[in-house]
Order: structure tokens, then C-alpha cells, then sequence
């Protein structure tokens, strides 16, 4: 249950937040952080039962009847995510306190930031899919919230709206995959499913399986060709872009990626779509990142490479391939996380984040250049810092390739040179050489600023140099990847060998790419097609393609008169129920001779005549009076019929509606002829028409024979399916009880329209 707890109470102290700010104002960041500080240590605390194999699990019935549960599970995937999200999210709460100091809302901003958080942790604990699609949803919504937060600047606003579009679409398409799983796997419980690959995957809805969770995660993830979206986003405040779009959100998909891939990882299909969308994303990612000159740009892009390589690694599917993706995860969330929250400090203390601006801060920012330092000597993969591990084992990975490993390596490798020259431009350039001119005299930030920066840099420089004590975190986070226990081992050095030479080659070419950066950008420029023609240019004309058409429509459907409106209701429902009814039954005709009584005969003409009436009479009050003998006659039906809890509803009703009509139209003039005689037989076509559907459906329904008597059904389970001997009582509150309450509903209605109409008073200076 504590599982349960650990995910749901993010969302209670998110209610909190606000008024916890107000009561700590400064001090809100620290106290509020304790809260994941409090969840990291629970956490880390479960690492050792998930290292011997136990998982934990809880769950608690939701809608029981359709197999969904509000169920969590902890195995070594999990447990991987929820440190990265507790840990980091404490250090970013800690940041946005000193970030965002003196803002108006930071209190709400607090509270986004932790509903966000407590939606992730649901995520990646879900055992259930339906909740782990609801989380999914839920961290939808909180990062549109976050990247809109100053949603007083359009680009923020756009910048939301964009990302909520591309994830929202994703996650629709994930739903429906995750429902096709269900079905084919014969259980909503992830914890099964993982165990049914085989009949999973030679099941037929497969492929359509695969395609529909693969573009959940590509769109999550900022996937070509959906990761216009990631770059756009950096419109949020810095801690937004730190903990979203480097540590958790955007790993979201990577890891919906690696949950299921012990069920529908391993084939052809899965190999083909996810490395080819892997290895497109690394390799534009990386370019277009040194084509920038805004650091969070610059970093969103080189984030995007990195997740491309995760998908790719992931794709190919191989045990060493899974252990590199595992350990990419944790080396990326380090240092891009602490490269995110230096470029956040930057900016709040120079006033710019252009590189091209930024120069020689070492000497007023030394803590925050040497955090800086560690984590870009980690994003270039150099020893002995955990991405240089990391790196080498990305390179041995794809030397095991199945297919294709000299364009997969020559991908990864290019990659990197990009990524290494990125990693200097972010990391160091504004720090090192010629002191810059900046917009604000630069001083070292406070504490809340480079904390966590530092101590994410400081983890990277230690689980290089002791990559060991890493091992607890990453071996079992692999074995529930792969789906069977596995070794890692982790070491700074394996030796001479083709990966080292790599490695070599890599920081010659990176560090060639970031000396000539400046002839890389002006031949970049000259061959820039994406404003043009790449994927941001496509979802702008799809958004206004699909404005068009609503305004278009709207021009159409939405003309003003009221008269249009039902008859454009009427004559659909015409066309759709009439076609269903003819094509599925036939047109119903009356067998035998139809025997009805006088008295019941007198009233369906009275009915007729009083409705004619109606219509031919010139006199206002004279229609009403007419209208008033239909629902009266209607009314007595009831009654004739057994029905008298309608017909009292009826004769209210009708009370009601012509004393309403009396007193609205009694000084209003007399009827005039505004429409032409070609309207008038249009509308009475199509009233002949609907009242004749609705006499073949009355039809239709009279023909049908029921094999069980209603009466005889409510007496033998009044009692026991309502624990009721008095059969009407139990009729009216549960067998019918929703009619009962839209009856009882009515009657209030009524209610207050005759207290309203006692209760007026019009002043002699009111009348017309």
C-alpha cells in the first residue's frame, strides 16, 4: 500500500503547494523539496528487495467488471525512473525556488511542478494499463501547464498548444494499442502481459499492436518525425526544460519502450521502425544542435540526438544493446539534467543565454564553470566520467549489430563528433577564454542555483571513476528489460580494442567540428530546408488546414436561425435511423387486424385535430391552446396505458408550458407569413417524414415479442438483486432509478417555474 501512497500523495501535496509557499515564501523551494527527498529515500530504500528479485505490487479494484485497476508495481525498470524522478525532482524544486524568487505565481508553479511529478511516478509504477495510460495523459497535462506557465507571452502559449497536440495524438494512438494488447494478451495487468510475448506476438493484432504504442512513444520521446515539438518547448522556465525535457518526460517513451519490449520486442518490425526512427533522430538531433547559439536550444536538440540513440539501442535489441540503453538513461539524465539547470544560471545571472555573447565566466562563476565542466566533459564521452562508460558501450552495442552495423556505427559515430563539438559550445565556451560583455554584471548564482547542478555533475565524475557502485541501479533495470536476469559490469577501461580507436576518432572529429563551428553554421544556413520543408512547417499548415475547416464548417452549420438547426437534426436523424432501420429489419407492417377502442380512437383524433390546429390557426394564444390539448392527450395516454408517474409529470409539464406561453406571447401581434411556400412544403416533408419514422419504430417495436414478461421479472428479483419486497419502490429507485431521477429532476424544474411566475411582480412601468 505504501506504493499506492508514494504516487498518490504527489498529488495531495501538490493541492498544498500554494498555500505552503505562502506560509514559507523564500524557504518554500527547501521544504517543499523534502517531499522528494522523502520519496527518493523510500525509494532507495526498496533497492535491495528489488536487487534479489522481488517486486512489489498493490492493487485496488477501479472498475473490476472491465479488468482495470489502480495497480503499481516496483522491479528494476521502475525503480531505475523513480529514483531519477524523486531525486532529480527534488534538486529542481530546490532550483525553481531561487529561479523563479519574488514571481507572483510561484506557488502554482510549485504546484504544477509536483502534480507533474507525482503523474510520472504513476507512469512508470503502473501495472495496469488503462492507469498507466491515465498517468501517461496526466503528465500531458502538467507539462502543458508547465510550458505555458508565463502564458502572458504567445510563444509560450504556442509552444504548450504544440506539445499538448503531438503528445495528445500520440497518446491516443497508445490507448488504443494498449487496449489491443489487452485483448490480445488476455489480461490489462502489465505484469502478465510481460510474460505472454510469444502468444502476444503471434497473435494477429501484432502489428497494429506495435504501430499504435510505437507512435505513443515516438511522439513522447520527440521522434522523427515529432520532435519539433522538444526544441519549442524550451519556452518554459529553465526548471520546466530541466526536469521535463532532459530526466523525465521525454524518457517517457523510452520507457514505455523498454517495458514492452520483453512483449513485442525481438522481431523483424520492431528492429526495422524503431532503430531506423532511432538513428534519424540521433543524427539530426546532433546536427541541428550546433547550428544554435541559445544554450537550452542548443541542449534541446543534443537531447534529442540522445534519446534517438536510446531508441536506436533499444531497437536493435541485443543483451548489450539493452545494458548500454539502461546505463545511456541514468549517463544522460546526469549530465544534461546539471547542463540544464547551469544554462538556467547563466541566464538569471548575465541576462543572456546566446553563446555567442557568453565568454570567460569562470572567474565570476567558479562553482557553477566547474559543475558545467564535469557534466559537458560526461555529454562528450570522455574519461573518466560516466559517459565515457557510457559511450563505449554504445559503440560495442552496435559493433553487435544484427544488420547494418557499418551505417548504424558510421551514425553513432558522427553522432557523437557532433554531440562532443555541442558539449564544448554549451558546457565550456561560456565559461573559458576571452571575458564576454554581458547584459548583466555576472557574480556566482546562490546556492539554490548551482546545488543542483553541481551535485548531478559531481554523481557523473564518481560513478565514472566508481562505476561499480552504479551496478545496484543499472543490473536490475536490465534484467527487466531484457526479461531474464543478466550481469553488468561496469568498467572505466576493457582494454585496447576497435571501440577505443572509435573513441579516438570521435574526439579528433568533435573537437575539428567545434573549432570550425562557426564555417559548419554559415554551410548549415545554405542548406536549410526545414523552414521550408521539415516537420515544423508540416504541423503548421496541418493546424491551419484543420482551423480552415472548422471556420469553414462553422460558416456552414452555424447559420443563426434556429428553424436550420432542427431541421438539420431532424433530417439526420431521418437519414441515419431511417437506413438502419430499413437495411436492418425491413419496414415494419402490422400483422393482423389492429382492434382499438373508442374512447382510444376519439383521443388519437383529438390529438390529430388539436395538432392541425395548431399549425393553421393565426392566433398566438390560440396555437398555445391547441398545443396544450396535444400534451393533455398525450397525457390521458399515459393513463390509459398503466403509466401515471408520466402523466402526472405530463400534466405538469404542459400546466406549465402554456401558462408560460400565455403570459410571454399575449402581447405579441399576430401571426405573419415570413416564410415562402416552398419552405413551408419542405418543412411539412420533412414532418411527415419524422412522424412516420417514429410510427414504423413504434412499429417495429411492437412487433418484437420479449421471451420474459417485465412484470413477472421486477416481482421474482425485486428482492433479490435490490434486497426490496415492495416491487414499485424498487421499480422506481433502482431498476428505473436514472428515469426517476429525470422525472424528479422535471418536477423541481417545474417547481420553480411556478414559485417564479407567484412570485412576479411587474411594475406598471415594465408593460409594454
Amino acid at each position: 500500500m505504501l506504493l499506492a501512497v508514494a504516487v498518490l500523495s504527489g498529488f495531495v501535496m501538490a493541492l498544498a503547494a500554494p498555500w505552503l509557499h505562502r506560509i514559507a515564501r523564500s524557504t518554500s523551494g527547501w521544504v517543499l523539496a523534502l517531499f522528494p527527498v522523502a520519496l527518493t529515500v523510500y525509494f532507495a530504500g526498496q533497492a535491495g528487495r528489488v536487487a534479489a528479485g522481488e517486486v512489489l505490487a498493490v492493487s485496488i479494484d477501479w472498475v473490476p467488471s472491465l479488468g482495470i485497476a489502480l495497480s503499481f508495481y516496483l522491479d528494476g525498470l521502475s525503480l531505475l525512473f523513480a529514483l531519477m524522478i524523486s531525486g532529480i525532482g527534488a534538486l529542481v524544486v530546490v532550483y525553481a525556488g531561487g529561479y523563479l524568487a519574488g514571481h507572483a505565481h510561484l506557488g502554482r508553479f510549485y504546484a504544477f511542478l509536483l502534480m507533474f511529478l507525482a503523474s510520472m511516478l504513476g507512469l512508470v509504477l503502473a501495472n495496469n494499463v488503462i492507469t498507466l495510460f491515465v498517468f501517461w495523459e496526466l503528465t500531458s497535462v502538467s507539462s502543458y501547464l508547465l510550458i505555458g506557465f508565463e502564458h502572458e507571452r504567445e510563444a509560450a502559449r504556442q509552444a504548450a498548444l504544440q506539445a499538448l497536440l503531438v503528445t495528445g495524438l500520440g497518446g491516443l494512438a497508445l490507448l488504443a494499442g494498449l487496449l489491443l494488447l489487452g485483448q490480445a494478451g488476455g489480461s490489462m495487468e502489465l505484469s502478465e502481459l510481460l510474460t505472454r510475448g510469444e502468444a502476444i506476438q503471434a497473435h494477429p493484432f501484432y502489428a497494429p499492436i506495435l504501430l499504435l504504442i510505437l507512435a505513443g512513444a515516438f511522439t513522447k520521446s520527440a521522434q522523427f518525425p515529432f520532435h519539433f515539438w522538444l526544441p519549442s518547448a524550451m519556452e518554459a522556465p529553465t526548471p520546466v526544460s530541466a526536469y521535463l525535457h532532459s530526466a523525465t518526460m521525454v524518457k517517457a517513451g523510452i520507457y514505455l519502450l523498454a517495458r514492452f519490449n520483453p512483449v513485442l520486442g525481438g522481431t523483424e518490425l520492431w528492429f526495422y521502425i524503431v532503430t531506423a526512427a532511432g538513428a534519424a533522430t540521433m543524427l539530426i538531433g546532433a546536427y541541428l544542435a550546433l547550428q544554435q547559439s541559445d544554450l537550452k536550444r542548443i541542449l534541446a536538440y543534443s537531447t534529442m540526438s540522445a534519446l534517438g540513440m536510446m531508441v536506436l539501442l533499444l531497437g536493435l535489441g541485443t543483451e548489450l544493446a539493452v545494458k548500454a540503453a539502461i546505463v545511456s538513461i541514468l549517463v544522460h539524465a546526469l549530465y544534461k539534467g546539471a547542463l540544464f539547470l547551469v544554462a538556467g544560471a547563466v541566464d538569471h545571472e548575465t541576462g543572456t543565454r546566446d553563446v555567442d555573447r557568453l565568454g570567460g565566466l569562470r572567474r565570476a562563476m567558479p562553482i557553477t564553470a566547474a559543475a558545467a565542466a564535469l557534466a559537458a566533459l560526461s555529454m562528450a564521452g570522455l574519461p573518466p566520467l560516466f559517459g565515457f562508460i557510457g559511450k563505449e558501450m554504445v559503440y560495442e552495442a552496435v559493433f553487435e549489430a544484427p544488420t547494418a552495423v557499418v551505417l548504424l556505427t558510421g551514425v553513432v559515430v558522427l553522432s557523437s563528433m557532433f554531440l562532443l563539438a555541442v558539449a564544448g559550445v554549451a558546457g565550456l565556451r561560456p565559461f573559458f577564454g576571452e571575458r564576454a560583455s554581458t547584459p548583466k554584471h555576472p557574480h556566482e548564482a546562490p546556492l539554490s542555483l548551482w546545488l543542483g547542478p553541481f551535485l548531478l555533475a559531481g554523481l557523473g565524475l564518481f560513478s565514472g571513476l566508481f562505476p561499480g557502485a552504479a551496478g545496484w541501479l543499472v543490473s536490475p533495470a536490465v534484467a527487466a528489460t531484457w526479461g531474464q536476469s543478466t550481469g553488468v559490469e561496469l568498467a572505466l577501461f576493457h582494454g585496447w580494442s576497435p571501440v577505443l580507436l572509435l573513441s579516438a576518432i570521435t574526439v579528433a572529429g568533435g573537437l575539428g567540428l567545434f573549432a570550425g563551428r562557426s564555417a559548419c553554421r554559415r554551410a548549415a544556413s545554405r542548406l536549410a530546408i526545414g523552414s521550408r520543408w521539415g516537420a515544423t512547417r508540416w504541423y503548421e499548415l496541418a493546424l491551419d488546414g484543420i482551423n480552415r475547416l472548422a471556420r469553414a464548417q462553422t460558416r456552414f452549420l452555424q447559420s443563426g436561425y434556429l428553424r436550420y438547426y432542427l431541421l438539420t437534426i431532424i433530417a439526420t436523424m431521418l437519414g441515419l435511423t431511417a437506413y438502419t432501420l430499413l437495411s436492418r429489419a425491413g419496414l415494419p407492417v402490422p400483422q393482423g387486424s389492429l382492434q382499438v377502442p373508442l374512447y382510444q380512437a376519439v383521443l388519437a383524433g383529438l390529438i390529430l385535430l388539436a395538432a392541425l390546429a395548431a399549425v393553421r390557426l393565426q392566433t398566438r394564444l390560440g396555437a398555445v391552446a391547441a398545443l396544450g390539448v396535444v400534451g393533455y392527450g398525450v397525457a390521458l395516454i399515459f393513463v390509459l396505458f398503466g403509466a401515471p408517474d408520466l402523466a402526472m409529470t405530463q400534466f405538469l409539464v404542459e400546466t406549465l408550458t402554456v401558462i408560460l406561453l400565455v403570459l410571454v406571447l399575449y402581447h405579441l401581434p399576430r401571426f405573419a407569413t415570413l416564410s415562402t411556400r416552398r419552405e413551408r412544403v419542405r418543412d411539412m416533408a420533412v414532418a411527415l417524414l419524422a412522424g412516420g419514422l417514429m410510427t414504423a419504430l413504434v412499429l417495429a417495436a411492437a412487433a418484437v415479442q420479449p421471451q420474459l414478461e417485465v412484470s413477472s421479472y421486477m416481482a421474482d428479483h425485486s428482492a433479490a438483486l435490490a434486497h426490496g419486497r415492495n416491487v414499485v419502490n424498487v421499480i422506481l429507485v433502482d431498476f428505473r432509478g436514472l428515469d426517476t431521477f429525470g422525472e424528479i429532476t422535471v418536477l423541481a424544474v417545474v417547481g420553480i417555474g411556478v414559485y417564479s411566475l407567484l412570485k412576479l411582480r411587474i411594475r406598471k412601468g415594465d408593460r409594454p
